[in-house]
C-alpha cells in the first residue's frame, strides 16, 4: 500500500456556500466530526480540534479559506507544535457545484513526509481512513439535515 494520500468524495443537495461553511467553521465542524473546535477560516490562523472533554486536543492551521470552494488546514504536528513545514497532515476540502447541490472532495496528504517508521505511516494512515469513512458519511447526514430545517 502507498499510503500517499486519502481521498473521499460525495454529492449533498445543499449549495456550495453552506457546504463551505459547515467545512470551515468550528461551530459546524463540532456538530459532524470533532467534539469541540476553535479557529478562525483566515489563512495562517492558528486553533485547536478537540475530542473528549479535551481529552484530545490537536493544534491545527488554516491554509487556504476561498469561499465557496475551497478549504484547507495542516494538523498533526510533530510534537504537538504548530510550524509552517511540511511535516505535518494537509485536509483539503474542494466544493464545486454539481446540478442542485455540491460534490465534496476531501482529500488528505503528508503521511509519507511525517518523518514516521514505516509501521507508525501505516497505522495511522488506516487510522485516519477509517475516521474518514465514519466522518464524511456524517458530514452528508448533517448537511442533509441542516438544509431541511425550516
Amino acid at each position: 500500500m502507498e499510503y500517499g494520500s486519502i481521498e473521499r468524495e460525495i454529492h449533498v443537495d445543499a449549495p456550495p456556500e453552506v457546504v463551505f461553511e459547515v467545512v470551515s467553521s468550528p461551530e459546524h465542524i463540532s456538530q459532524w466530526w470533532t467534539d469541540d473546535a476553535e479557529f478562525e477560516a483566515t489563512p495562517g490562523a492558528v486553533g485547536e480540534l478537540v475530542w473528549g472533554d479535551r481529552a484530545t486536543v490537536v493544534p491545527m492551521r488554516v491554509v487556504t479559506a476561498e469561499p465557496p470552494r475551497l478549504f484547507s488546514f495542516r494538523w498533526c504536528y510533530p510534537e504537538g507544535t504548530v510550524e509552517d513545514s511540511a511535516n505535518s497532515l494537509l485536509i483539503t476540502f474542494e466544493l464545486t457545484p454539481s446540478g442542485t447541490g455540491t460534490r465534496i472532495r476531501l482529500t488528505e496528504t503528508g503521511f509519507r513526509e511525517m518523518g514516521w517508521e514505516a509501521a507508525k505511516v501505516a497505522e495511522q494512515y488506516l487510522d485516519h481512513v477509517r475516521g474518514w469513512d465514519t466522518f464524511v458519511p456524517q458530514l452528508g447526514e448533517y448537511l442533509a439535515r441542516l438544509v431541511s430545517t425550516p
